[in-house]
């Protein structure tokens, strides 16, 4: 934990000893990283991992005579709490890696591990940095003592947190420590290592509702003495308001007569109190409690306690009720359903709309259960209103599972209320972006991959280049990506197919991992692929528009009387620039080589003219320095389709100077500690573009088009676009490759 975080954790747990009597307490330590950025780059995760451990061994030595078999880090040894941490998976997928190696590392050891327990507390939808569902942990057959929670359905919480709030919550803060002192082990004086213990002491906070301390052997019969008034109900529904009472009393329910007519009855208590104060069989103290009568059947009477209050007003409200009668089954399919029964993998994206109109000015609360996941969420609204409550799931319905969502209105039996369900396309829209917006660059490779293509196709068929925008208008077609990806799906569904794929140690297809995880709905990929070529075209006319731009300028400020000649492929300036940029990515790094190619590629694109910028006077000049007229058009003709190719390999280069741009920050923010950024996920990536790109920035069509790889060249993108999006959605790390093989058979074409 973070050294800004933990004085919160350090200062209740330093008081809760205190109201002990020191009769044990805890030592808090915290682990600066300097605010390193690890989430751009997970090369220093190891540095971090080396550290930590280095830290335990130094604590440990501090202790003279008795050290402590277990350290409590707000990551336990024995007890595992994480904070919004991604465990399934890393928001960035350079940290890949580095998961995999964890995961392995686990796997191995999980006969060793199973003991641990873990507790994973996500954010929910505040938290935009880490989705809830990466914070889950799947449970493995030797460790199965983890539990995954939500704030929002945490008892005492029940509100969503962001990333940084999180840490520093005072409710949540409160519910470890109190698990953190329940977690000790009297005789030892340290934390239990009865795994059991610790499943029940976290289920105890972080699960149930309890407003009475931990018992660790609770008593499952109460003698209730003392002299106070006892008073029998036998109405359905009862209420009663306590102002300054002196003398407790006991509210009796006889249960013989209300079994047949109820299934259920429900109970509620303004009062806060650590006390038990409803007695039956069982001994609870939540504030609202609903029993299913047949769940006991030995009870002859419900017993309320109002304790005895001194200036202070507490209502009680108790009513039993036939859980038929008061619950309706609501169908919900999501927008792409198309009346097909609602698919739950991804979301439940619908919005309620609560109109109330009560006689009693009391809070209504809605409480979204789903029941198998921990992520509940509360409402509280005041009446008269209108409320609206966003339904959105963060886990997935576990295959097999039938138990459906469930939203409970607590609210006065008097009460007039209208329930309106409706699919909001916005949260929808939201919920795709949410889950696979990690995905999108992805899609917007694969379009241009198709754009470019087109283009060097109609270098063959017609001799000249088509404009980008044109090209991806007519290139970007779903049914020439999305067939093919869905066969692949499909094949490697077959467990043979799959046997073999995993015998030759092939890579794992990206494109189904969403499908494992159930995080895929109908059309997801056809909306991010028309995303991506609605990126993709929108790019495309904000480069021309700054070429146009920038060649009017060049044509106004120059006047050339002449086209220029057509230079050389590999000259001594490109030379020595090549090889200052391979210098600076070995000894700095590699995103920083990257970005500086890419500025000099960009500044050698926008400053030749282009074909709307070149005035008559121009195309006069061109023409009468060559033998003939139509010599000096083809000249001019080779200069625009060779500007319109570079329009698309900046495109092409956009995304992977975006990619590298995690990499490049971190290093600047850590330049004055280690001029090398080592290891480097961007170096070899540099290395071969500023080869690339050393020979495209002075290669135009002409030789391209008597090339004779141009043939493989302008088929090899379509399949690279496929390949894209069947292998790079969760690795993102993959996608430069896909970028570098067209452009360096482009490259070849150049020059053979």
């Amino acid at each position: 934990m973070c050294a800004f975080s933990v004085r919160s954790l350090g200062s209740i747990a330093l008081r809760k000893a205190e109201d002990a009597d020191f009769k044990y307490h805890f030592d808090v330590f915290s682990v600066n990283f300097n605010e390193e950025l690890v989430a751009l780059y997970g090369g220093s995760l190891q540095r971090q991992t080396r550290f930590v451990h280095e830290c335990i061994k130094v604590i440990l030595k501090l202790y003279k005579g008795f050290a402590p078999r277990s350290v409590a880090i707000v990551e336990l040894l024995n007890v595992l709490v994480t904070q919004a941490t991604p465990h399934i998976a890393p928001f960035f997928s350079p940290l890949e890696d580095f998961y995999r190696a964890v995961n392995q590392k686990w796997i191995q050891k999980a006969k060793e591990i199973k003991n641990l327990t873990t507790l994973s507390v996500a954010g929910g939808f505040r938290d935009y940095q880490v989705r809830t569902g990466l914070a889950f942990l799947p449970r493995t057959s030797h460790q199965s003592s983890a539990l995954c929670v939500v704030t929002s359905a945490i008892p005492r919480v029940w509100a969503s947190t962001d990333h940084l709030s999180i840490v520093w919550c005072k409710e949540l803060i409160l519910a470890t420590i109190r698990a953190f002192f329940d977690l000790i082990d009297e005789n030892t004086k340290q934390i239990t290592e009865d795994p059991q213990k610790r499943m029940l002491v976290l289920n105890h906070h972080f699960l149930r509702h309890p407003a009475k301390l931990y018992e660790e052997s609770p008593e499952s019969v109460a003698e209730l003495t003392g002299e106070v008034n006892w008073i029998q109900i036998k109405t359905s529904k009862w209420s009663y308001t306590v102002y300054n009472e002196s003398d407790g009393k006991y509210f009796t329910f006889p249960l013989s007569s209300h079994r047949k007519p109820y299934s259920h009855v429900y109970c509620q208590s303004s009062m806060l109190d650590t006390n038990s104060w409803i007695y039956g069989c069982i001994n609870s103290s939540s504030p609202t409690v609903t029993l299913k009568l047949q769940e006991y059947p030995s009870l002859s009477h419900l017993v309320l306690h109002v304790p005895a209050v001194n200036g202070n007003k507490f209502t009680f409200d108790c009513e039993f009720f036939n859980e038929a009668s008061r619950t309706v089954q609501l169908p919900v399919t999501h927008l792409f359903s198309f009346g097909r029964p609602p698919s739950l993998c991804l979301a439940l994206c619908f919005i309620m709309y609560f109109h109330l109109l009560l006689s009693e000015r009391k809070p209504s609360v809605y409480q979204l259960h789903i029941p198998w996941s921990y992520e509940d969420s509360l409402t509280l609204s005041q009446v008269p209103s209108s409320t609206e409550i966003s339904a959105k799931l963060h886990i997935a319905q576990p295959e097999n599972d039938t138990a459906v969502p469930s939203l409970n209105i607590y609210s006065s039996s008097d009460c007039k209320y209208e329930v309106t369900v409706k699919t909001s396309f916005l949260q929808v829209l939201g919920q795709v972006i949410r889950f696979h917006g990690g995905t999108l660059p992805v899609y917007i490779i694969s379009n241009i991959l198709l754009a470019y293509g087109r283009q060097l196709r109609s270098l063959i068929s017609t001799g000249h280049c088509t404009d980008f925008v044109p090209a991806l208008t007519k290139a970007a077609r779903p049914y020439k990506v999305e067939p093919i990806v869905n066969i692949v799906k499909f094949l490697l569904g077959l467990n043979w197919l799959k046997g073999i794929w995993d015998i030759l140690s092939l890579p794992e297809l990206d494109v189904v991992t969403p499908n494992n995880q159930n995080l895929l709905f109908p059309f997801v990929s056809l909306i991010l692929f028309m995303f991506g070529t609605g990126i993709a075209y929108w790019c495309g006319k904000l480069f021309s528009s700054f070429l146009r731009i920038s060649s009017s300028l060049h044509v106004a400020l120059a006047r050339p009387s002449r086209l220029p000649p057509e230079p050389s492929l590999i000259t001594r300036r490109t030379l020595c620039v090549a090889v200052c940029m391979f210098f600076l990515s070995w000894t700095t790094c590699g995103a920083l080589a990257i970005l500086m190619t890419y500025a000099h590629y960009t500044f050698k694109v926008f400053n030749q003219p282009v074909a709307n910028t070149v005035s008559d006077g121009l195309s006069e000049a061109a023409a009468a320095t060559t033998s003939s007229p139509p010599t000096g058009s083809a000249a001019v003709d080779s200069v625009v389709d060779s500007l319109k190719m570079h329009v698309t390999v900046l495109n092409l280069l956009t995304l992977i100077v975006l990619l590298s741009c995690p990499s490049f920050i971190y290093w600047l923010k850590n330049l004055r500690h280690h001029i090398k950024l080592d290891p480097d996920p961007c170096r070899s990536t540099a290395f071969m573009l500023i080869a690339i790109l050393g020979i495209l920035m002075n290669a135009s069509t002409t030789k391209v088009k008597t090339s004779k790889l141009l043939k493989m060249a302008a088929h090899l993108p379509l399949p690279l676009s496929v390949a894209a999006v069947v292998f790079a959605p969760m690795h993102l790390d993959r996608m430069p490759y896909f970028v570098i093989i067209p452009l360096f058979l482009h490259a070849l074409c150049c020059i053979v």
